[in-house]
């Protein structure tokens, strides 16, 4: 069993417990919390679910990218965003650093939340939306790069959901403490190695030297063909 932290990070927070820079951290929220790690990271000017645990397996199993543990999002936009947006981002975008998986995306209404402080800026000419969007990867500021690639900057980023573990009924700055199991590794697969050539076992040499002796002594005798004497020379038969 290991302990797992369900906290709602605020806007303009580190998701670390120390800052040389004087910016606000998880220590101002999490004081009396030593030992956790967050598993995996949000960025400074992002809000909603971090997710921190004191177990190192548990915490693997969450970040990794490998797993492919699923995150959602919930982004504001500037502009309504369009069906086709919506499409690209569904079959993946080609970023400066690689292509990313297919996203799950949709548009959605204003989720019931929070006030931001300090509220987005926006443009009174230019109207907002928002969409939700399901990815499996981890990449740096990838949600803000892929909505900016279909050209909808994102204003407002929220995690709501890492896997089964949700925002909802957290209040900004606030947890939950949790127990849950940690997932056992799986055992690594043993391959089979092929002997080597030129090298047998004495048994295996016996057993071939028995059966070449047995193929020896059922083959059939040769048979031998005498030749006639030739007469000698100056010798020949008499009529």
């Amino acid at each position: 069993m290991a302990n797992l932290i369900l906290l709602n990070k605020p806007f303009n927070v580190l998701s670390q417990f120390t800052d040389d820079n004087g910016r606000d951290t998880l220590k101002t929220y999490l004081p009396n919390h030593p030992g956790f790690h967050s598993a995996g990271r949000l960025d400074y000017d992002s809000e909603g679910l971090l997710v921190l645990t004191n177990d190192g397996r548990l915490q693997h199993s969450i970040s990794d990218p490998k797993h492919k543990l699923e995150k959602t999002y919930w982004a504001q936009v500037e502009g309504e965003i369009s069906d086709d947006a919506l499409n690209e981002l569904r079959r993946g975008l080609v970023l400066k650093d690689g292509k990313t998986r297919p996203a799950k995306a949709m548009r959605i209404d204003e989720p019931a939340i929070w006030p931001r402080n300090p509220p987005i800026r926006e443009r009174k000419a230019i109207p907002t939306s928002w969409v939700e969007l399901t990815i499996s990867e981890g990449r740096n500021r990838q949600v803000r790069r892929m909505t900016a690639a279909v050209g909808f900057p994102t204003l407002r980023l929220i995690r709501a959901a890492i896997g089964d573990w949700r925002i909802e009924d957290i209040a900004p700055g606030e947890y939950q403490l949790k127990t849950v199991t940690v997932p056992e590794e799986p055992a690594p697969k043993t391959q089979n190695k092929k002997p080597q050539q030129g090298r047998r076992s004495q048994g295996a040499d016996r057993k071939n030297g028995e059966t070449s002796s047995k193929k020896k002594q059922k083959s059939p005798p040769r048979s031998h063909h005498t030749k006639k004497a030739q007469p000698k020379k100056g010798q020949r038969g008499r009529k």
